[in-house]
């Protein structure tokens, strides 16, 4: 490493009492004995706010999910099917199906956001459920299908790396 211009002495020459002093700087530009911020944590960054965002997805999703149910349970004409499918399930089964896991889907959101570690858990199953069902709903709503089954992606990846010991977060 080159001198400092603010330096007088050279890094690696003794002092007057003859004994060697130890360098200005390390390599990493830090003064020899100081701890650096060094790598971030696992989780703290990216995924930290990975999660926060999936939580706040997962709510809106439910919200979104229980909206669709109450309007596949009050117009079975709301929908229209874009040809044969091999999966087959009617409008009224749908718009249970849609309910329920919007409901469930706004409690594990509100888990995510409040820092409960059993809304993790449950986030992950609940979004993997979601893209196999989104995956099965796509003959009513194609493109909205193939964007959940993406947020869902997201979702697991972002509950999966997430460290909430690294960055923090209650259990």
């Amino acid at each position: 490493m080159t001198q400092q211009p603010h330096s007088t002495q050279q890094p690696h020459s003794p002092s007057a009492g003859g004994q060697e002093q130890p360098p200005a700087w390390n390599d990493s530009g830090q003064a020899p004995g100081t701890r650096g911020h060094g790598a971030p944590p696992s989780g703290s960054g990216l995924a930290a706010g990975g999660a926060v965002f999936a939580g706040v997805l997962m709510l809106m999703n439910g919200v979104i999910a229980i909206l669709q149910g109450i309007s596949a349970l009050a117009k079975d004409d709301v929908y229209t099917r874009v040809g044969d499918y091999i999966y087959s399930i009617n409008l009224t089964g749908w718009g249970v199906i849609l309910i329920c896991l919007g409901a469930v889907g706004v409690i594990t959101g509100w888990g995510i956001l409040s820092g409960m570690s059993w809304a993790r858990v449950c986030g992950i199953v609940l979004a993997g459920l979601s893209a196999i069902l989104q995956f099965m709903f796509l003959p009513y709503a194609p493109v909205w299908s193939v964007i959940m089954i993406a947020v869902d992606v997201f979702v697991i990846w972002a509950l999966a790396v997430y460290d909430p010991a690294a960055s923090g977060a209650r259990r």
